[in-house]
């Protein structure tokens, strides 16, 4: 089964966490370290990508540390074609929608689609938009950032995406965002599409986690938390359990 459909089953039947690890944040032996955490923790996926990532060497010893230390599925969150590898499982083949850069919205993926296809590494289709404060990934994306209370700017971007074929649509306030998407927009956009939501950016706790699943997220991703915490384990046990109440 690919991991496309393995994903849309599983959200099927529960919500579901994953882990965002960006290369530029900590070195691969650390990366391996929090996703074996994240993995015993029951994270269902490990992200692996950021917005300041400096070469493809970054996320290919970053991938290869993960997949040493844990069963997971690793999915590329790419900025760009060059920061592909080869070692992951999967991509996200997003389109930043709200891009006033078309490099970002289809111009990359033309780059990057040859080396997908002789890699062998599975493509997933995914709608992108990054809501206010948008943080550094707005910046770096060139976005005009959709208003935290402009829901319909946001429902037309998901219903755009699915009626694109999208696999997927993840709403995005921004790693280290000091708030995520607001739960009336999450509900909103959940109740006028038919495929899996992802919501991240500012997810910090377990209560705040709570708060986007029962708002109509099906998956919720935890990056800059995975980064600051100590003990990751069990920070990560307290918010998938969190999320699946």
């Amino acid at each position: 089964m690919s991991i496309t459909k393995d994903i849309i089953k599983k959200v099927d039947k529960k919500k579901l966490h994953f882990s965002l690890l960006d290369p530029d944040k900590q070195n691969p032996n650390t990366a391996g370290v929090i996703a074996k955490n994240a993995d015993e923790a029951g994270s269902s996926a490990i992200m692996v990508g950021g917005s300041t990532i400096v070469s493809q060497q970054q996320v290919d010893e970053t991938v290869k540390a993960i997949k040493d230390n844990s069963n997971l599925p690793v999915i590329l969150f790419p900025s760009g074609a060059k920061y592909l590898s080869r070692y992951a499982d999967a991509v996200f083949f997003m389109s930043l929608l709200n891009s006033r850069n078309l490099d970002f919205v289809i111009r990359e993926h033309v780059k990057g689609a040859p080396f997908i296809k002789l890699s062998g590494i599975e493509p997933i289709s995914m709608g992108y938009v990054i809501v206010e404060p948008g943080m550094t990934a707005g910046r770096k994306g060139e976005v005009d950032l959709i208003k935290r209370n402009d829901i319909d700017t946001a429902v037309g971007y998901a219903l755009a995406s699915q009626y694109l074929g999208m696999d997927f649509f993840y709403l995005e306030a921004g790693s280290g965002a000091p708030k995520p998407v607001s739960s009336k927009m999450i509900t909103s956009v959940k109740n006028n599409i038919n495929m899996p939501l992802i919501v991240g950016g500012g997810i910090r706790d377990p209560k705040t986690a709570k708060e986007i699943s029962k708002a109509g997220a099906d998956i919720v991703v935890t990056g800059t938390k995975l980064e600051e915490e100590k003990n990751v384990k069990k920070a990560l046990i307290d918010i998938i359990k969190a999320i699946e109440d």
